[in-house]
């Protein structure tokens, strides 16, 4: 039996015309990764703030940010958020850009979706002149913060994530880029 073999993972820049693209595979793949671990309540608070056509339309539309989809075969399989603003004190750099979402679509993790968005990630942050690359993770999923640590990821601090009405820990992990690693 020969294993099947997977098509290339390619990235492509979001637009303005993909908001509701982003909004649709954006809220999913949060519910998918996280309402089991927390209430329908804070889940749907959460949601409403976060995810909508008209607010990933305004995301888009921002200079700060950059979003990548992931496409196998015409289909959009995940996306990546960056974010060029101020870093945490934890960062220790003034020149970092920071990932803000990071996500594959579920029956596909594991498929080199993840490997590709962050190339993508990391090479964005040198074209744009950076030294580091931050983002924050959930302190209760240990699955992304392994991935996190095989791309050279460490902990660098914590910050308050608050999820509804449940105020949640996040690690802040950190890599530095543009520069022999």
């Amino acid at each position: 039996m020969t294993p099947r073999t997977l098509s290339p993972v390619t990235t492509r820049v979001a637009t303005a015309a993909d908001a509701a693209l982003l909004a649709s595979l954006a809220g999913t793949a949060f519910s998918d990764s996280f309402a089991a671990d927390n209430t329908p309540e804070n889940m749907a608070l959460y949601m409403a703030k976060s995810f909508g056509e008209e607010i990933q339309r305004e995301e888009l539309n921002d200079p700060r940010h950059i979003v990548f989809f992931a496409e196998r075969e015409g289909e959009v399989v995940g996306y990546a958020m960056m974010h060029d603003g101020t870093a945490p004190d934890s960062v220790a750099s003034a020149n970092a850009m920071e990932i803000v979402r990071f996500y594959a679509v579920k029956r596909l993790i594991g498929s080199g979706i993840g490997a590709t968005l962050m190339q993508r990630c990391l090479d964005e942050a040198v074209s744009r002149g950076k030294n580091t690359v931050w983002l924050a993770v959930w302190s209760r999923n240990p699955r992304a913060i392994a991935f996190y640590g095989r791309w050279g990821f460490v902990n660098v601090g914590s910050q308050t994530f608050v999820l509804g009405h449940d105020r949640q820990t996040d690690d802040i992990m950190a890599r530095r880029v543009g520069e022999e690693v």
